[in-house]
């Protein structure tokens, strides 16, 4: 956690910008045929039966920013079995600079080849990346609940994706990192396997990108961590407050040493590592060896230690300081997308939670089975009855 004096992040509280979803249309979407949701801009709670559907209306709110949704899925699954074979996700938008349209789905082309289509206001998009000028979003589901027990790989996940809401240049960086490796793994694996030795230029300039995305990845990640302990030190409720730490080899060389130093000393780590990583694969140092560590704040208890109940409300406590930061820096609220969000919640925490996303200001679109759980929310959200895939106002 960092040391440092906690940065003042005012409440937006009323009267700041909005973002938010006032229609909602949904094509060939799962199990959509066609589905519109007209909100007014309110926060939404969708309730019914487990299967009904719920779920698949914040997965295509979360296409309307670019990656792979919140399910992480080929770009062909979410089209609607039976349907014509492409899905589309268009919304109508408030936000700080008026009126926005955006439209995002799959186009499969004659010879079987599979694009995402992005529109806004009517006019192509050179590429998903696009989206992240008009709209931001973060989101929770019952999946995310693992979060503490799973493998290092989730928690990074998690982390680089409330990273990419302030930088989206962040998703580039990963993603050139990640073929710089897999490329030096192969060359590695064909030069053992051949016996040759492998092309020196070529390898040292994969290399020379590793080290350089590298750094830039863990250092825009630990400033995150950073912003997100002073963002979760100055909040207020029933929620604990998080501590969050970035662990690996790298993080610990770039909290004594300069920027270009690291580099240059991981550009030689790969070096002298060469031979192993052509028998086991990967390498020994680097963003993708990194892990993420939360800690109770009251109990200090690492999180993979508490309770259920805890490790939820740790997640939600973190999920709100992303939010604040956001309403703050970009002058409005994200989309707030909450799964089953009632579950594991006592009735103090629930109505915290409802009260904190609206002193931000943020649109919630919420899930649940029971539709009590949602009570103080009446007159204040716009309700959807969801069941066999189709959604209908409920009063």
């Amino acid at each position: 956690m960092s040391d440092a004096k906690p940065r003042s992040i005012p409440d937006p509280g009323e009267g700041r910008n909005r973002l938010a979803v006032e229609r909602l249309t949904l094509s060939d979407f799962r199990c959509y045929a066609f589905q519109r949701f007209e909100t007014g801009g309110d926060p939404v709670v969708l309730t019914g039966p487990n299967g009904a559907g719920k779920t698949n209306v914040l997965e295509a709110l979360s296409f309307l920013v670019p990656g792979r949704g919140l399910r992480r899925v080929p770009l062909n699954e979410p089209s609607r079995v039976g349907g014509k074979g492409n899905w589309a996700v268009a919304a109508h938008l408030q936000t700080p600079v008026g009126g926005v349209d955006v439209g995002t789905g799959l186009e499969t082309s004659t010879e079987g080849r599979e694009k995402r289509l992005v529109r806004i206001d009517g006019e192509p998009a050179r590429n998903q990346s696009a989206l992240a000028e008009v709209v931001n979003a973060v989101w929770l589901t019952p999946q995310m609940d693992r979060l503490f027990q799973d493998g290092p790989g989730a928690r990074r996940r998690f982390l680089d994706r409330l990273v990419f809401g302030f930088d989206p240049a962040h998703s580039g960086r990963l993603t050139g990192y990640d073929h710089a490796l897999r490329e030096r793994g192969k060359l590695l694996r064909d030069s053992l396997d051949s016996g040759r030795r492998p092309d020196e230029a070529w390898l040292a300039g994969l290399e020379e990108t590793m080290a350089a995305r590298a750094v830039a990845i863990v250092a825009a990640r630990k400033d995150m961590v950073e912003r997100l302990n002073d963002a979760c030190a100055l909040a207020s409720g029933p929620f604990p407050r998080a501590g969050l730490s970035l662990n690996g080899t790298l993080e610990d060389w770039l909290g004594n040493a300069p920027a270009l130093d690291v580099e240059e000393r991981l550009r030689q780590t790969l070096v002298g590592s060469r031979p192993t990583d052509g028998e086991r694969g990967g390498a020994p140092v680097g963003p993708h060896r990194s892990d993420l560590e939360v800690r109770h704040g009251i109990k200090d208890l690492p999180a993979h230690l508490c309770s259920t109940g805890e490790q939820k409300a740790l997640l939600i406590a973190i999920i709100l300081a992303d939010a604040r930061m956001r309403a703050f820096e970009r002058d409005a609220a994200p989309l707030v997308l909450l799964d089953e969000v009632g579950a594991h919640l006592d009735e103090e925490r629930r109505e915290a939670l409802f009260e904190e996303l609206f002193g931000l200001g943020a649109q919630a679109w919420m899930t649940g089975t029971d539709p009590a759980l949602f009570a103080p929310l009446r007159g204040r959200a716009r309700f959807f009855h969801v069941e066999d895939g189709v959604a209908a106002p409920k009063d």
